[in-house]
């Protein structure tokens, strides 16, 4: 079974969290549940960060559709860093770049919350 886990802190109301490992059909439930918890308890500002992350199928993608409606209906967003070339390009052939804002490192994403103050 592929190995995945979150870590989830708070930076100035954002909420980061950390993705390790391998999101696909099997881990894909727990990044769903993170989600979920993160909605329920009011926090709707979130950055991805991609950085330790070494492989997502369409599957862990399907995950990032789910919430994001939900997120901006909140006046929210989820943001994505410090994605490895070979994730990007899951994301980028899928279409993804057109849906979410993806930066390159985690600063640079906790900022553009800033920028739409």
């Amino acid at each position: 079974m592929s190995e995945f886990t979150i870590d989830a802190h708070e930076h100035d109301q954002i909420r980061i969290l950390n993705l390790k490992g391998y999101l696909d059909a099997h881990t894909a439930p727990q990044l769903e549940t993170s989600f979920q918890k993160e909605l329920e308890s009011g926090h709707y500002k979130l950055v991805i960060n991609f950085r330790d992350l070494n492989y997502i199928s369409s599957a862990g993608l399907g995950v990032f559709m789910q919430f994001i409606e939900e997120v901006r209906k909140h006046e929210g967003d989820i943001k994505l860093a410090n994605m490895s070339k070979r994730v990007y390009n899951v994301f980028d052939l899928l279409g993804f770049p057109v849906l979410f804002e993806i930066f390159e490192d985690e600063k640079e994403a906790l900022l553009s919350f800033q920028n739409k103050s």
